[in-house]
């Protein structure tokens, strides 16, 4: 059970309309890195959670909260484009409010699908996608992943931040900041903490070691014309799972055969050797 409060977590009131950026502002809302695809993933991830206790507590505390961050982002949207297109763009052409708000810079959709508030989509206006989401069941899969999500959204929203002097816009989006910051250090400490407990190890998942080609687990193969490819840590000594040691493999041989696809089935009519000959045979019969 979800239950909802009028109050926002933070304020979302700019200063003045401002269309161009509430079409910016989108990114955050419905982009592969924006708060809707934080909060599904999250909400799937407690959702498939299958032990039940402090991680699946922690998930669910955090999906709930960025439930809130995707009102905050549309309410702030909403309020950005009050009085656009009509006042703030009318200046711009008189005629034809939709016209204005483009020229002004603002995603026709927010006008002609939505009203003037915000839509379900990034900042060119391409819809939210499900697909942006990993919920694996694999607590640290899933958490490496929602670092990497947090990463994204405060390096995004940084970005943005340096794209508008508004100060209730950057009020808001400071405690955004604020929240990434805290967030990233929180499934980086809920990563340690799964080994610590024993749950998981550094390589997802923790099995199938004696199954796969120890000989290839630790090697790093150099395929690119880069020169310092072999200067890092990873080139050389124990790799951070304790299990297996690094080397760099300066002149690595394919271990494979030729690649070659198999005959196609004539009824597909693909292009091959066997089809040599195949239209004069075809004119031969018709004549």
């Amino acid at each position: 059970m979800f239950t909802h409060t009028s109050r926002l977590q933070f304020d979302a009131k700019p200063e003045k309309p401002d269309a161009h950026f509430a079409r910016k502002l989108q990114e955050l809302i419905g982009g592969a890195w924006g708060e809707m695809t934080v909060t599904m993933q999250y909400l799937f991830q407690g959702w498939n959670c299958r032990m039940e206790g402090k991680y699946k507590d922690l998930i669910m505390d955090v999906a709930t909260e960025e439930i809130g961050h995707v009102e905050m982002l549309a309410t702030m949207v909403a309020r950005l484009l009050e009085g656009a297109p009509s006042e703030t763009t009318a200046a711009m052409v008189d005629s034809d409010p939709v016209v204005a708000a483009i020229i002004g810079g603002m995603d026709p959709q927010q006008a002609i699908v939505s009203g003037g508030g915000p839509t379900l989509s990034d900042a060119n206006g391409v819809p939210w996608n499900g697909r942006y989401i990993v919920a694996s069941g694999n607590l640290m899969a899933d958490f490496r992943v929602n670092v990497a999500a947090e990463a994204q959204g405060r390096l995004q929203t940084a970005r943005l931040y340096n794209m508008t002097d508004d100060p209730g816009v950057r009020g808001m989006l400071k405690f955004n900041l604020a929240r990434d910051t805290v967030h990233q250090n929180m499934w980086s400490a809920a990563i340690e903490e799964l080994q610590e407990d024993g749950l998981e190890g550094p390589v997802v998942p923790s099995a199938l070691f004696d199954e796969e080609y120890v000989e290839h687990a630790g090697t790093i193969w150099h395929l690119s014309d880069g020169t310092q490819g072999d200067q890092g840590r990873w080139a050389s000594g124990p790799a951070p799972d304790g299990m297996h040691e690094f080397s760099y493999l300066q002149n690595p041989e394919p271990l494979g055969g030729k690649a070659s696809a198999p005959k196609p089935d004539p009824l597909l009519y693909a292009t091959s050797p066997e089809n040599l000959g195949m239209i004069e045979k075809a004119i031969k019969k018709l004549t």
